[in-house]
């Protein structure tokens, strides 16, 4: 194998992987179409080629024979059907497992013969099919819907199994029998899929009869043979826990590079390129060192500010304009640098459609995906990180927020229900909107599954507001897959959707109107290795909150502050805010000296709030974000260190781990 080339080609793969997802989308929402028809052709003859001088034989032999497919298409011997568009889904995730075989180095993890012959099957019928031949335990492939489900369930600390079930052919009502495990099966955990349904069994053959489960719960593999073993009328029972590559999203990272259909150098390849791709560790490489440069002309500043004040000769102007140019120097390289690690945010949007499009086909919704603001730019690192936290929105938004074509109907809507995605740029932040149209969230029922669950106590229940009501969705453990009510699920995996934002250095808020839909605002920096931040002093050391986590900064007297319940309150313009003293949580001790007046910092997250005293305000200064290193790890409430004009090290206030550590309620 080529190793030297290896790179190369993983990147062309994604290229090709994403165009090929976009195509056959077009494909499906706009008909035969000789464009994008010749583009999936090209697309597979590509990887064919290029897949076969490095040695990866698989992914030759699958890409042959989708090129061949598409040669039928192009010539006007097949017509573009719905099978065709899911049988070239079906073989481009196939590409995509393949692609992670390369990239952890087992090349024998995915079997690509059953969709070989599916192709083949489909260009010349007299192929056998492949779905005649029952392996032992027939594994259906798992749509989105259910791999969703899979991972919501382990992230629970659930066990996910493959359970194959073979009934007798003397059974007389296998499709009874069938419901009955099925209905044990759910009493034992969660039958996430069934293959085949009761109500689908032929009564009437005369055959075995093998039923596929997909179950989730607390059973071990040994405990659940034997449970399904005992059931009546059973012959023969295979438990399997399920694999890692069934149950990936197979959502491709889009190209570095955004392509157009127009772009004349897709169709020539003569076209001179005017972008070259630079690996992210030598940008990392060198955005620290252009943070040392920012270290270094802070410190400069300090040292002319001193000179100036000791002496007025010629060296000290000097000293001025050199340190004055050297600023403008370091802020157009800082910013040059910056835009070298910025993407817009289009290669992050690119993934949804695919997405959607197999949700609301499991889901039998008709969904209508609007997307906004593909331009808006953000580094590369955030939207890798902010990936995860999206998928699970939307998840949420089709699965549990837009009703059925039905119940819209009944509702007076359309039958089509509408999700928005948008991004643009605020206050020098990214603001992303995830918008549906669908049944919104009623506060009551929040408060009621709440209470059920035990997160709060009918007192608290009393007193908390709609909002509050709403943002109990955050709370950990406030849904989970065996809830059933009218928010059943609606919260599963939102408190770690809150979490992974705020360690970001992010805020996630909601805005809902019931019968008419929900909208979720997450705000993130433009990026993750400089910010702005507020210097405070407590006692004698000096420490940074950022700027993005600071609603507003006032002054009151030891008078203003009451005390509830044992938390100090300040009331702010009608509006109750917890009072918390970071020196206790730091170990820091409290400034001793008699002062009337004290400053208070009022950060937050969406609309709680939490007051931190402070002893002293510095000002505000640009801040290279350094990490605290492996030997200390991650601390609660420290996001990291910079180094200050003075040489000395400040550390940076994690907003999010304080809160949660100090704040309360």
């Amino acid at each position: 194998m080529l190793s030297e080339y290896r790179e190369v080609f993983m990147e062309e793969l994604e290229e090709q992987l994403q165009l090929m997802d976009e195509e056959i989308l077009k494909l499906e929402q706009s008909g035969e179409s000789e464009q994008v028809i010749q583009s999936l052709f090209r697309a597979a003859h590509t990887l064919k080629g290029s897949s076969a001088v490095m040695g990866f034989e698989q992914m030759k032999q699958l890409t042959h024979e989708m090129e061949h497919l598409m040669e039928q298409v192009r010539c006007k011997k097949l017509r573009v059907t719905s099978p065709l568009i899911d049988l070239l889904f079906q073989s481009l995730d196939c590409l995509k497992q393949l692609k992670k075989d390369i990239e952890l180095h087992d090349y024998t993890r995915t079997d690509i013969s059953g969709c070989v012959r599916l192709l083949q099957a489909f260009v010349d019928p007299a192929q056998p099919d492949p779905s005649s031949v029952l392996p032992e335990l027939a594994k259906p492939p798992l749509h989105m819907a259910a791999r969703l489900k899979v991972q919501e369930a382990q992230e629970h600390g659930l066990q996910v199994f493959w359970i194959g079930v073979v009934l007798p052919s003397e059974c007389a009502v296998k499709g009874a029998r069938a419901y009955v495990i099925q209905s044990n099966l759910n009493e034992w955990g969660e039958v996430l899929l069934a293959v085949p349904e009761a109500e689908e069994i032929d009564e009437q053959s005369d055959d075995l009869l093998q039923l596929t489960f997909l179950y989730s719960g607390d059973h071990s593999r040994h405990e659940l043979q034997h449970l399904v073993s005992n059931l009546a009328e059973v012959a023969h029972v295979n438990v399997e826990p399920i694999e890692a590559g069934e149950t990936e999203l197979i959502i491709a990272p889009s190209a570095m590079q955004p392509r157009s259909d127009n772009d004349d150098s897709l169709q020539t390849g003569k076209a001179k390129s005017q972008t070259i791709r630079v690996s992210v560790e030598r940008l990392d490489h060198l955005m620290n060192l252009v943070g040392e440069l920012v270290i270094d002309q802070t410190r400069i500043h300090q040292v002319e500010r001193m000179q100036s004040r000791l002496f007025s000769d010629d060296s000290v102007n000097e000293l001025g304009q050199i340190s004055d140019h050297l600023s403008r120097i370091i802020s157009d390289l800082q910013e040059s640098v910056m835009k070298a690690r910025m993407l817009p945010i289009e290669q992050l949007f690119n993934r949804f459609p695919r997405m959607i499009r197999d949700l609301s086909r499991d889901l039998g919704k008709e969904i209508e995906l609007i997307i906004e603001g593909k331009d808006t730019e953000l580094d590369r690192t955030l939207i890798e990180e902010i990936a995860d936290p999206l998928v699970h929105l939307i998840r949420n938004a089709v699965d549990h927020g837009i009703e059925t074509p039905e119940q819209r109907e009944r509702s007076g809507k359309s039958r089509k229900g509408t999700l928005l995605i948008r991004a643009a740029h605020e206050d020098n932040q990214v603001v992303i909107y995830v918008k549906e149209d669908g049944t919104g969230i009623d506060p009551a029922n929040m408060i009621k599954v709440a209470l059920q669950k035990g997160l709060i106590s009918p007192e608290e229940g009393e007193q908390l507001s709609d909002r509050e009501a709403i943002e109990l969705i955050f709370r950990s453990g406030f849904s989970t897959a065996h809830t059933v009510s009218d928010v059943s699920g609606r919260g599963v995996g939102m408190d770690i959707v809150k979490n992974h934002i705020e360690k970001l250095n992010g805020m996630i808020d909601i805005q809902t109107t019931l019968g008419e839909g929900t909208c979720f605002k997450i705000k993130l920096p433009l990026t993750l290795a400089i910010i702005v931040g507020l210097l405070v002093k407590l006692h004698e050391q000096t420490f940074i909150i950022p700027m993005s986590n600071i609603a507003e900064i006032v002054r009151v007297t030891l008078d203003d502050i009451q005390t509830v319940r044992g938390q100090s309150v300040i009331l702010l313009r009608k509006q109750v805010i917890p009072v918390a003293w970071v020196h206790d949580y730091l170990g820091i001790p409290k400034q001793s000296k008699g002062k009337n007046h004290i400053s208070l910092v009022i950060v937050g997250s969406a609309e709680k709030r939490l007051a931190l005293v402070v002893d002293e305000l510095i000002g505000n200064q640009e801040t290279v974000i350094k990490s605290l290193g492996s030997y200390l790890g991650k601390v609660e409430g420290i996001a990291g260190a910079t180094i200050l004009g003075d040489g000395k090290v400040a550390l940076i206030l994690e907003v999010s781990g304080i809160i949660h550590k100090i704040g309360g309620r």
